[in-house]
């Protein structure tokens, strides 16, 4: 496969009306995410990628990528890898809660299915040792010719990158309990090695049989004695920190983010590849002019001079959780709706939010209305809701995965339908046709009355005036959606961390009639400029 300097490459160039500019607010991404990983037979890194269900294997000194396993293939969700001594990488799809094999020659097979939240994977000597990060997960010992696993343990809260180290043992970093464990591959009773850490998500081992181990909510990498629990920093990071893997002495680690960087003697960082957006999705546009945006789990603020700042992650306080719609209510609070099924008050400065409605089927965007009604959309469901002073009401059933939601000047609410390929007006407890004929739109935006729509599908936004029904294509052969010729799998639940997850590329307006627009095929935030802003 070809070599890639970002993960989409497009077909064809961007197209913008007459008075309409385009710019790049962020860079594009080299990777969905960055997850599991696992130097392979040929010295370069492999990358799982769960939010791009896609593996891809890192140069560590040119940089360079390669997808071996794409967008759309048999490989589903995976978070974690490894290789057995004939080169076949054996894969934890998290979402299909199962473990695949990718042989060399492309071609696949699930192992083992009956894995919730599939995630550590190791080899050892070749036995194959996989487990479930989830409260009272399994860690088992599988059958590679397709019999019963074995249970090495049971009832670990939230195990995650697992290890055999030079006694032979098994090493298991558990969230839950904020601990590394171990225990002998024939099972029995588990001994704490350390405890009191940064939340380890990720044990290896050096050549002189230390443990190094990544910690996801303290950022930092640590040097542990197995046998004394004594501990040295090799180096601190920002929060999300996922796996890691060695390169001969080189060390290497991964962030959910996406970002892949070497960590240094000096205990200074190398980025090898850099930081970047998982999808985008939701954004919206604050009183205070900073640019909200949703990116699963992670989100963050985009401020005027271009810098992007953390707003929370899966694992800091009063965050969401896994964030998909955004919308900005009083200053410094946006309105987020989650994977989870959850509509929050968020607060990001001040670390915390509030749950004002939940229990629902793969939420997508939402809308603040002038009364402070909170409107949003639940594609799982065909509905949309309206939520104020805790009083939740159902504005429309049947819809066909209504996705974007916005508020015209009169109140009226707007929901686009994203199979239907139309943007209704929601009267009645029913949804009127304001625009239809097209592929997949997802996110709009009303501004002096005019709608703008991201289709997805059509590569494009478009303008309708919402008086005249005039319609017109703004800007083309944009950065979302799925690459042209993929069908994307749909990517379950790895609960508790995240329910459904799934596409939605947002737009906003900023106050000078900018739009932006959520790039979620490349991972960047796009702004679309008229001539007067």
């Amino acid at each position: 496969m070809a070599l890639q300097n970002a993960r989409f490459t497009a077909t064809a160039p961007s197209t913008l009306a007459d008075g309409w500019t385009l710019q790049r607010l962020t860079p594009p991404s080299r990777l969905f995410g960055a997850n599991g990983l696992r130097t392979g037979p040929d010295g370069r890194i492999y990358v799982a990628q769960v939010s791009g269900s896609q593996i891809s294997a890192i140069d560590v000194d040119s940089g360079d990528i390669e997808t071996i396993s794409p967008k759309g293939g048999d490989i589903v969700g995976p978070d974690d890898l490894v290789f057995d001594a004939d080169g076949n990488l054996y894969a934890t799809e998290i979402t299909e809660g199962r473990v695949s094999m990718l042989a060399p020659d492309g071609s696949s097979r699930v192992v083992y299915g009956d894995i919730p939240c599939a995630n550590p994977i190791t080899m050892y000597q070749g036995r194959l040792f996989a487990g479930e990060c989830r409260p009272g997960g399994r860690i088992m010992e599988l059958d590679l010719n397709g019999g019963a696993p074995r249970v090495l343990l049971d009832n670990v809260p939230l195990p995650n990158a697992i290890e055999v180290g030079p006694d032979g043992k098994l090493y298991i970093p558990v969230m839950g309990t904020n601990e590394i464990w171990r225990v002998d591959l024939d099972g029995g009773a588990p001994e704490t090695v350390a405890g009191d850490l940064g939340v380890p998500d990720a044990v290896k081992f050096d050549a002189a049989g230390q443990i190094v181990s990544t910690q996801v909510a303290s950022g930092q990498v640590l040097r542990i004695n197995p046998q004394t629990g004594e501990r040295t920093t090799l180096a601190s990071l920002a929060p999300g920190l996922d796996n890691l893997s060695f390169v001969g002495n080189r060390l290497f680690v991964s962030s959910i983010s996406g970002q892949v960087n070497e960590i240094l003697a000096s205990g200074q960082v190398r980025p090898l590849v850099p930081d970047g957006l998982n999808w985008p999705l939701g954004l919206a546009m604050g009183s205070d002019g900073l640019l909200y945006i949703a990116d699963g789990p992670y989100s963050y603020t985009l401020q005027p001079g271009g810098t992007l700042q953390s707003a929370g992650m899966l694992f800091t306080p009063g965050c969401p959780g896994h964030v998909r719609g955004v919308a900005a209510s009083a200053p410094g609070e946006v309105i987020a709706t989650n994977a989870n099924g959850q509509v929050a008050r968020w607060r990001p400065a001040e670390m915390d939010s509030d749950i004002i409605a939940e229990g629902y089927d793969r939420l997508m965007g939402v809308a603040v209305a002038p009364g402070g009604a909170v409107i949003f959309a639940e594609l799982g469901t065909g509905s949309v809701h309206s939520v104020a002073g805790g009083q939740v009401e159902t504005l429309a059933r049947g819809l066909t995965e209504p996705m974007g939601v916005a508020i015209t000047a009169d109140g009226a609410c707007l929901v686009s339908e994203s199979a239907a390929g139309r943007v209704v007006r929601i009267r009645g407890g029913r949804g009127e046709t304001v625009i239809d004929g097209l592929q997949q739109p997802q996110g709009i935006v009303v501004v002096d009355g005019l709608l703008y729509i991201v289709d997805t599908g059509a590569k494009e936004v478009v303008e309708c005036n919402l008086a005249t029904g005039a319609r017109r294509s703004v800007a083309t052969g944009l950065p979302v959606g799925a690459p042209p010729g993929v069908t994307p799998k749909p990517l379950r639940a790895m609960l508790p961390l995240s329910g459904p997850m799934g596409p939605f590329a947002g737009i906003a307006a900023g106050p000078d009639g900018t739009l932006y627009v959520a790039g979620d095929a490349e991972g960047s935030v796009l702004a679309l400029r008229p001539a007067a802003s």
